[in-house]
C-alpha cells in the first residue's frame, strides 16, 4: 500500500497548558512529519495558542473522551490527507523522534492492520500493569497482536473506522478502547501491541475520577450488551463483579459500582451488534477470551 499518512489527535480541558505545549513540540519534531494535527478543547472555552500549523477545535461543552476524539476523527477526515488517526493524551510525551516513521512502516507492510498500541512508560521507564493489554504479561516489552489497546498513545486506521464506526459516544471515558478493539476484531481487523512505539506519561490511577467506578461498571455493562453473543453476556459481567468485589477496598467505591451497574443495565446503550463465534475463538486464541 502507498505510504499512510498521520493525523495527530489531542483533546484537552485547558488544564495542562505547559504539558500540551511539549507534545505538541515533540511531535513537530518528528523526522517524519504528521500531515495533520489537531486539538479538541472538550468544554475549555477557548484553547491556548497553538503553534502554527496546528488546527483547533473548541467543543461548548465536555463530550467526554469518546465524544471528542469522535469530532478528532470527523475533523481528520474533512482534510482528505489523513490515512491513520493518531491520538495522544495532552499530558503525554514522545520521546523519540521516529515514532511516525515506525508507525507507519507497521500499516505500510500489513493493510489488515486496524490498531496499534504504544507503549506507556512514566519518566523513569516503569509501565504500570495496566498498561500492558494483555493477561498475565508481566513483560511490557513484548508486542504483537493483542484484543484491546491504551487509549493514551495510539494509531487507528482511518479505514477500519470507516468500516466499523468510530467511539462509543455514550462511554464518556472508559472501556471505548475495548469496544472499539472487539469491533475491529470483529471486522477481520488486527490490533498490534507496539512496545517501540513510547509514550512518555506520568503514572496515575484511573480512580482520581470522582466517577471512574459508576462508569467503569456502566460501560462494561454497556460493552457486554453491545458486543457479546448472548450466551457470554452473563458469563462476562458475572466474572467481572467476582473480580471486582475481590480488587475493591473501598465501600463507597462498591457503592458507586453498584450504581453503575444498575444504570448499565436499565439504560440503552446503542445498537447492539453481536461478534461472530469465529472472533470469540480468534480472542481466545490470542489469550483473551471476550469473558475477562
Amino acid at each position: 500500500m502507498a505510504r499512510p499518512r498521520m493525523g495527530v489527535a489531542v483533546l484537552t480541558m485547558g488544564t495542562r497548558s505547559p504539558e500540551l505545549r511539549a507534545l505538541l513540540d515533540a511531535v513537530a519534531r518528528q523526522d517524519e512529519p504528521a500531515a495533520r494535527v489537531v486539538v479538541i478543547g472538550n468544554g475549555v472555552g477557548t484553547l491556548p495558542e497553538l503553534p502554527d500549523g496546528v488546527h483547533g477545535v473548541e467543543l461548548p461543552e465536555n463530550r467526554g473522551v469518546s465524544g471528542g476524539r469522535n469530532v478528532a476523527i470527523e475533523t481528520l477526515r474533512g482534510f482528505g490527507d489523513v490515512d491513520v488517526v493518531v491520538d495522544l493524551d495532552d499530558d503525554g510525551l514522545l520521546v523519540d523522534t521516529d515514532v511516525f516513521r515506525r508507525l507507519g512502516d507497521l500499516y505500510e507492510a500489513d493493510p489488515e492492520l486496524g490498531v496499534v498500541s504504544f507503549r506507556i512508560a512514566d519518566e523513569t521507564g516503569e509501565t504500570q500493569r495496566r498498561h500492558v493489554p494483555r493477561l498475565g504479561a508481566k513483560d511490557p516489552m513484548r508486542g504483537g497482536e493483542v484484543t484491546t489497546f491504551l487509549g493514551g498513545g495510539h494509531g487507528l486506521s482511518m479505514r477500519m473506522l470507516d468500516e466499523i464506526g468510530g467511539w462509543p459516544e455514550d462511554f464518556f471515558f472508559t472501556h471505548e478502547e475495548t469496544d472499539l478493539a472487539w469491533r475491529a476484531l470483529d471486522g477481520g481487523w488486527k490490533v498490534v501491541y507496539a512496545p517501540e512505539l513510547l509514550l512518555q506519561h506520568p503514572k496515575t490511577s484511573p480512580a482520581r475520577h470522582s466517577v471512574y467506578y459508576r462508569m467503569t461498571a456502566r460501560n462494561r455493562v454497556w460493552l457486554a450488551k453491545r458486543n457479546l453473543p448472548v450466551l457470554l453476556v452473563p458469563v462476562y459481567l458475572a466474572v467481572w463483579t467476582l473480580l471486582t468485589l475481590a480488587r475493591t477496598r473501598s465501600a463507597s467505591g462498591l457503592a458507586s459500582w453498584f450504581a453503575g451497574f444498575a444504570e448499565g443495565v436499565r439504560r440503552p446503550c446503542g445498537a447492539r451488534r453481536p461478534m461472530r463465534w469465529s472472533t470469540v475463538v480468534r480472542m481466545t486464541r490470542l489469550g483473551r477470551p471476550p469473558i475477562i
